[in-house]
């Protein structure tokens, strides 16, 4: 109404003075004028009201999308922390062990198991590495596995991967384990392992095979190691298939497929 009557006014002063006939016609269109400036009028509050909330719900947005991944960073940090002291126990009861029987050999594997923690630490600050580089890292665990058990354990690779391709770390390693546990338990003679790595399309596929026998199997303990890889993949990739286990002819195969998503013909990080 302010606008209208300003225009009306500011019209009448500037332009109209003496002219009659353009005044009635000026009077007459007042309803128009001040439909066309409250149509303006409301067009531009509700423009900037709808701003207002867009830019509110995308902060609120923000806000939840930080804490999920903050959430995500924080859960995927703590499983990966809770792998290794799984396999430091085991590591620290073998050396108690070996100290009265073997002292040579305990010693030999503490140099060993200095040299694969601090590995582990290099590493924690790794989202993904080159599958040579866990390699590396698979066969520094398999050292000190071997001062533990001797010629009885006997690891084969079978190696056919693109030399680009890459993996989260802390995944091999506690699924190799796992295969090591129920392999050689209640067994006396040696025992084959396979680690296949094989690139497959786009997706890196990881194959760690052991004996399994259903009747000679150490108990039950938390259960922790593939399910809380299953776990980190989920939060990883946001599938559930990508880690299966199988059991044929007294074989156990444990099957981890990593997504090569962050291939781009060459390794990024």
């Amino acid at each position: 109404m302010i606008a209208t009557t300003a225009g009306w006014e500011i019209i009448k002063w500037w332009v109209v003075k003496d002219n009659d006939e353009y005044k009635k016609w000026l009077e007459s269109s007042i309803p128009i004028r001040f439909l066309f400036i409250w149509m303006v009028c409301t067009w531009t509050a509700t423009n900037a009201a709808l701003r207002k909330n867009i830019a509110v719900s995308d902060s609120r947005f923000q806000q939840q999308t930080d804490a999920s991944v903050l959430l995500k960073e924080a859960e995927l940090f703590k499983l990966r922390q809770q792998l290794q002291p799984h396999f430091l126990y085991n590591s620290l009861n073998s050396i108690n062990a070996l100290i009265m029987i073997s002292p040579s050999k305990a010693q030999e594997m503490i140099g060993k198991l200095s040299d694969f923690l601090r590995s582990s630490v290099q590493r924690e600050s790794e989202t993904v590495l080159s599958v040579n580089e866990e390699i590396q890292y698979i066969q520094s665990y398999l050292a000190i596995e071997s001062v533990r058990f001797g010629d009885r354990l006997v690891v084969t690779f079978e190696k056919n991967f693109d030399e680009n391709a890459v993996l989260p770390p802390f995944l091999v390693q506690p699924i190799l384990e796992n295969a090591i546990k129920f392999g050689l338990y209640g067994k006396t003679g040696a025992v084959a392992i396979s680690i296949s790595i094989v690139s497959d399309n786009n997706m890196l596929v990881i194959t760690v095979s052991n004996p399994y026998a259903a009747d000679q199997q150490p108990p039950k303990g938390t259960g922790f190691g593939l399910e809380g890889i299953r776990r980190r993949l989920y939060l990883m990739y946001a599938r559930t298939d990508l880690l299966t286990t199988t059991s044929i002819d007294g074989q156990f195969n444990t099957t981890l497929k990593i997504p090569q998503r962050h291939v781009q013909g060459n390794t990024d990080r």
